[in-house]
């Protein structure tokens, strides 16, 4: 008698990768980088006659650029701005599609991630959360802070953990440098 095949226990099984739209695969991006995307855009997104056929809506050419700010890719300049908008609205209707605003943001996205300088700004940005400007290490007193206003109940013990693990030597809480920082976040996945 051939032996029972067991389904695998549930605790075993990997979480679900999300798959890539065809939409995805023709611009390069990732499942997750779409929808990054599409949750910018739903946040300016409405429905109009004109594009009744599309089911994610329009956003208005006005909301181009805020659409591309949340997405963390601004346009970096107002030419710039000018070429998008004619590429993503070259019959001057006003509105701009789903999928065309997508060719365009995986465009920004592929050139952020290419980007040292882009790159560099956004870690200081996050570092900068931290720290308020205050100093050049993140601290213990800075970590206490941010915890605070997470509402967050993390004992001393673990946040001095954190820093130790983030790569402070001394252990008499000098703190976490921005190298230091960007390192941890590139283990992380959050940078490069």
């Amino acid at each position: 008698m051939p032996a029972k095949r067991r389904p695998p226990a549930l605790a075993e099984s990997k979480p679900a990768k999300k798959r890539q739209s065809k939409l995805a695969k023709e611009n390069d991006i990732t499942a997750e980088e779409e929808a990054e995307i599409l949750e910018a855009f739903s946040l300016f997104a409405t429905a109009h006659a004109e594009y009744a056929d599309e089911k994610e809506g329009v956003i208005r050419v006005e909301d181009v650029r805020r659409c591309l700010i949340a997405l963390n890719t601004p346009p970096t300049s107002p030419r710039e701005l000018a070429q998008i908008l004619s590429t993503l609205d070259p019959s001057s209707s006003g509105h701009v599609p789903y999928r065309h605003f997508v060719a365009v943001a995986a465009l920004k996205l592929h050139a952020r991630s290419h980007d040292p300088d882009a790159l560099s700004a956004e870690v200081a940005a996050a570092f900068n959360l931290f720290t308020k400007g205050d100093g050049d290490r993140i601290t213990l007193a800075h970590l206490k802070r941010v915890a605070r206003e997470l509402r967050e109940d993390v004992g001393e013990n673990v946040l001095r953990d954190m820093l130790r693990e983030a790569g402070e030597t001394d252990g008499r809480g000098g703190g976490v440098g921005l190298e230091e920082f960007e390192g941890v976040m590139r283990r992380a996945g959050v940078f490069g």
